[in-house]
């Protein structure tokens, strides 16, 4: 029997493996497993290149608990290892100056496991022993035993072992006993495990097969007995590793369902990703249903590396807009288990991310060009997703704009360039930029519409939580257009022309008025003015201030440009009085004060009604006022 002393040149580091990577420690089952997927991959490829002989059918990876004995074995019957190979591999820590090594990373326990050869190490994060035995497929090898309780120290001796491949055996500590139970084991083998390359075996389960006697019922079919097989826990040949032209529409569905069996709505469409240079990836990439809930879970892209899953948590892998996507990203290429500033700044998720960009980007295009009406069919569950990539990311922007559609109050849909092309005379002030009116609630703004139709005008719909900041973005690539929000001012004073109407309202008459009307709107909350307007429109017209509202909207979604102040404000509205239209004169003209003041409520009380801003108690008293004042 050899004994010795693991070459780490420190006592450190199993304390530190243990304590940590603690709050991780259910990694230690994808590290011992994936280690045993990786000996029996070797099999293949020394097969392939005609240096050893190996039925591959039977390769396998078995995962055994034994409560009793308070053990987890991990067991493959994949290349094994000599003495040579265990004193190699595993007596000697695969990294050089391990003393520098604890000293740099033990604050950093992310960056231990994985990255620096430990994967078998794991281990003692729930073992208070470990064993391996191990029996190399080559030709007359001694099968070895190898024996460790945690501490530097070990035993290595020859044994007997019938079949060739390794055995890991866990010795199980006390306070890690939650992993003896299989419905634990089961959560962790799901997790990490479900779709690695070769079959996992995990105990046994119970099917329905045909009565191998052929015993018939009373129908004439064979019975249905049941049987115990093994049960494999994984799918060795996802939809992501295979070729997008052997693939059909339902096998993406439910590769879906497989990713997400708590879903019951299809994805709308799906990204196949397939790259092999300048970098490996592999993947497919889901757009689900978003409509306008922008506060989605964004843990729904898993990551692979070679099929073995490393996260949900992909926000410095690809661009924040992205994070929207539900699938798979698969790729060796992306270093593990570093740090997030090191993730930013490593070039090959540079290139991955931008990859990623560009292919959604190209996807969307092509359903665009390819099928406009089924674009625009789904585009109320994809804009959210478009407007928040044009928001964050300007490469997106700058493809996406060529697409992105406005849809008006008749349901048309139209381009950017479309919609210039279309209002560039009608909606083009005095000044020459073209005024984009658009409505967040074409129910509560509807008169202000309705107004804006009359003279010709169009109106977009645009109701997305991200409508503020994305109008402002668009503003600024286009010097040439301004957004407004059909309610912002009256219909003049939205698009400026050069003709004014005259008031019939005096100077003197407006002075008298004004105090009037102050006195039967909310205090503060209402800047009352007159305009002249057509008689046709309404008496009194309640407005928001663009600016201010945009800049309150912004804030509340997030951000808001440095305008945080503007959140805090108070909601502050204009009242802007018809000098023109004849009620205004008839509430100017009247004798009775008490009868005056009841006239101005009642019509300030009407501009309420049509800006959706008179509720509750104050809509009741002014239907009944006005059922009084029709009797």
């Amino acid at each position: 029997m050899q004994q010795g002393t693991i070459n780490v040149q420190t006592e450190n580091i199993f304390p530190i493996i243990k304590k940590f990577l603690y709050s991780d420690h259910e990694i230690f089952l994808r590290e011992l497993v994936a280690n045993a997927v990786d000996a029996t991959q070797k099999m293949k490829t020394l097969s392939s290149v005609g240096e050893m002989k190996s039925d591959l059918e039977k390769l396998q990876v078995e995962v055994i608990v034994d409560k009793d004995a308070k053990t987890i074995t991990v067991r493959d019957n994949g290349i094994g290892m000599t003495a040579e190979e265990v004193e190699k591999y595993i007596n000697q820590i695969a990294f050089s100056g391990a003393e520098e090594f604890v000293n740099k990373y033990k604050e950093k326990a992310d960056q231990i496991i994985g990255h620096f050869g430990l994967g078998f190490y794991s281990a003692f994060m729930v073992a208070r022993e470990v064993e391996i035995i191990s029996r190399s497929q080559k030709p007359n090898s001694t099968p070895v035993h190898w024996r460790c309780d945690g501490s530097p120290n070990y035993t290595l001796e020859e044994t007997a072992k019938k079949t060739k491949g390794t055995d890991i055996i866990l010795h199980i500590a006390e306070d890690s006993e939650e992993f003896l139970e299989d419905y634990r084991l089961k959560e962790i083998l799901n997790k990490y495990c479900k779709f690695m390359p070769i079959p996992i075996k995990f105990g046994m389960k119970d099917t329905w097969v045909d009565d191998p006697n052929g015993e018939q019922d009373d129908e004439g079919k064979v019975k249905q007995v049941k049987k115990e097989v093994p049960n494999f826990i994984n799918n060795t040949d996802p939809a992501w590793i295979r070729k997008p032209a052997d693939l059909t529409e339902e096998d993406y569905k439910s590769f879906y369902q497989e990713l997400y069996p708590m879903t019951f709505e299809d994805p709308l469409f799906h990204i196949h990703l397939n790259v092999d240079y300048p970098f490996n990836l592999t993947g497919i990439l889901y757009f689900p249903r978003i409509k306008n809930n922008v506060e989605i879970q964004k843990n729904k892209i898993n990551l692979y590396c070679n099929q073995v899953f490393i996260t949900d948590n992909v926000e410095n892998i690809v661009p924040e807009f992205l994070t929207l996507l539900h699938g798979v990203i698969d790729s060796p290429d992306i270093p593990l288990n570093v740090s997030r500033s090191y993730l930013q700044a490593d070039s090959n998720v540079k290139k991955i991310s931008g990859h990623i960009t560009k292919k959604v980007a190209d996807k969307l295009k092509s359903m665009y060009d390819n099928d406009r009406e089924d674009f625009e069919s789904k585009w109320e569950d994809i804009r959210i997703f478009m407007e928040y990539g044009m928001l964050t990311e300007e490469k997106f922007f700058e493809k996406a704009e060529k697409f992105y559609l406005y849809k008006n109050t008749d349901d048309k849909y139209s381009t950017h360039e479309e919609l210039m092309e279309r209002i560039k005379e009608t909606q083009k002030d005095k000044d020459g930029k073209i005024i984009i009116l658009y409505a967040q609630n074409v129910q509560e703004q509807h008169a202000f519409i309705e107004s804006a139709s009359e003279r010709g005008y169009e109106v977009m719909v645009m109701d997305s939580p991200l409508t503020s900041h994305l109008l402002t973005r668009l503003e600024q690539k286009h010097n040439d257009v301004q957004f407004v929000r059909v309610d912002a001012d009256t219909i003049d004073k939205l698009i400026k022309k050069d003709d004014e109407l005259p008031s019939k309202l005096t100077e003197e008459e407006q002075n008298e008025l004004k105090p009037v009307i102050e006195g039967v709107v909310e205090e503060g909350k209402f800047i009352v003015s007159f305009e002249s307007m057509s008689e046709s429109e309404a008496p009194m017209i309640i407005t928001e201030n663009e600016f201010m509202r945009r800049m309150k909207e912004q804030q509340m979604a997030g951000g808001g440009g440095g305008y945080q102040m503007f959140g805090q404000l108070p909601d502050s509205y204009n009242l802007v009085v018809n000098s023109n239209h004849p009620l205004i004169d008839s509430i100017l003209r009247e004798s009775d004060e008490e009868k005056r003041k009841a006239l101005a409520k009642q019509t300030a009380d009407l501009a309420k009604l049509a800006k959706g801003l008179l509720k509750g108690k104050d809509l009741t008293t002014f239907i009944r006022r006005s059922v009084e004042m029709i009797k």
